[in-house]
């Protein structure tokens, strides 16, 4: 099952590390019993944040990194379908800081109250018992019926009202779709590569999930627009999805961020799981380099092939003069985990895979994702762009766009000067040398 292969690799992390329970959950701030039942597999979290956080602190390599969020995406999608049994399924844990709500009985709205439980008609021998529930049954018989007169309905409408006739083609039914990591469709339209409008409603035959996990991390955005189209180039539905990080860095050192203020007037330096909401506030744009991580996922059981990566430059001017206010102070070198790098510099830049990285194409599912890093860089320019994935899946194919929530990604060379925010000082000092 994924989730023991998630667990096994936390357990494998922990035992390493030599920390009991009690020291990982006071470094973690949260309870040794939450940690233990993340360790065992009794829980999978609904956040990654605090699985990093974990693996971190047992010091997992870039690689195990990767690795632990390739298991944890797909335990976290798998959730729920490991069989009827409560005891046998991997629970949700909450995340560090939110609320955990009571679950209740769901009850149909508007309905009455429920109906007494039916009589029985002959005589139980022995002590009484109590009836078995079947509170549900009449709710639903009443929810089918409400939504058999609403189909009919809407079946004699379209008959009657001219041009109200649906399109025996289907092809009122195509559309392209605009994916959003908090798994709602956005209203607005995207021009799909190649300049062509496309159309932002979805396809009512198949809704578009935009995320691999029911709750994603707080510092995801999602890829804005796709389209698909099949063999007979009509639109169809979209049978693959992307959960974009935009900022992601293994030590806080590797990620400045260029801000057009003044020390005095800069908050100090957030975490990973943060900045996002520092930097977009403050207009804060990437400095010399940008990694984008990718998550590529199916939405069915059927194998997308992932053809090709394409970099696609919005912009390009010269760098930006601001001030370069630095996530870290004094982290060492790190370890180079990158998949992807793209020279931003260059009037054509490519994705060209590194590290022993291999190049596409790539293939996915709803149960088997990808996870892609993406490192953009330049020196010499401010430069605005975005990412193309281009799929397949049998007679389909098509684009999916992947930017910053319907903007490009912003990158720019940071000639100015540079600050940093050491512990125990007292807020951003300028760096000697710049």
């Amino acid at each position: 099952m994924a989730g023991d292969d998630f667990a096994g690799l936390l357990r494998e992390l922990k035992e390493r590390s030599g920390l009991s329970y009690g020291a990982l959950g006071k470094r973690l701030h949260m309870s040794a019993s939450t940690v233990h039942r993340y360790v065992s597999g009794d829980v999978v979290p609904t956040d990654y944040a605090p699985v990093e956080r974990l693996a971190r602190l047992c010091r997992a390599t870039p690689d195990e990194l990767l690795e632990l969020h390739r298991r944890w995406v797909r335990a976290d999608a798998l959730r729920g379908t490991k069989g009827a049994d409560p005891a046998g399924e991997a629970t949700a844990e909450p995340a560090i800081g939110e609320p955990v709500e009571e679950s209740a009985p769901a009850s149909a709205p508007g309905a009455g109250p429920a109906p007494a439980p039916e009589p029985s008609l002959a005589p139980a021998p022995g002590p009484a018992r109590a009836p078995a529930p079947r509170r549900r049954r009449p709710t639903a018989l009443l929810a089918g019926a409400g939504i058999a007169v609403v189909a009919a309905v809407t079946a004699l409408v379209v008959n009657l009202v001219p041009g109200g006739r649906s399109d025996p083609s289907g092809a009122a039914g195509d559309a392209a779709a605009t994916v959003s990591s908090t798994g709602a469709t956005a209203p607005h339209t995207v021009p799909p590569a190649g300049g062509a409008s496309a159309s932002t409603s979805p396809s009512p035959s198949r809704p578009v999930s935009s995320s691999p996990s029911p709750s994603a991390p707080a510092h995801r955005t999602a890829a804005p627009s796709a389209t698909a189209s099949l063999g007979n180039g009509r639109p169809g539905a979209v049978p693959v999805t992307v959960a974009t990080t935009p900022y992601y860095w293994d030590v806080p050192c590797e990620q400045s961020f260029l801000v057009d203020r003044s020390p005095k007037n800069v908050p100090p330096p957030a975490g990973l799981q943060d900045v996002v909401g520092w930097a977009t506030p403050l207009g804060a744009v990437a400095a010399d380099h940008q990694t984008v991580v990718l998550t590529v996922q199916g939405t069915g059981a059927e194998t997308v092939v992932l053809q090709a990566l394409h970099v696609r430059v919005v912009r390009s001017e010269a760098p930006l003069t601001w001030n370069s206010y630095a996530m870290g102070n004094g982290c060492g070198g790190g370890v180079d985990t990158k998949s992807f790098d793209v020279s931003l510099d260059l009037g054509n830049p490519l994705a060209q895979p590194i590290g022993g990285q291999r190049n596409f194409p790539y293939k996915v599912n709803e149960s088997d994702p990808e996870v892609f890093y993406v490192n953009g860089h330049t020196t010499g320019h401010d430069v605005s762009w975005y990412l193309e994935l281009d799929w397949s899946s049998g007679d389909r194919h098509g684009t999916v766009r992947v930017d910053d929530h319907g903007k490009p990604f912003r990158t720019s060379g940071a000639p100015g000067d540079h600050y940093v925010n050491p512990l125990g000082g007292h807020g951003w000092e300028r760096e000697l040398g710049t």
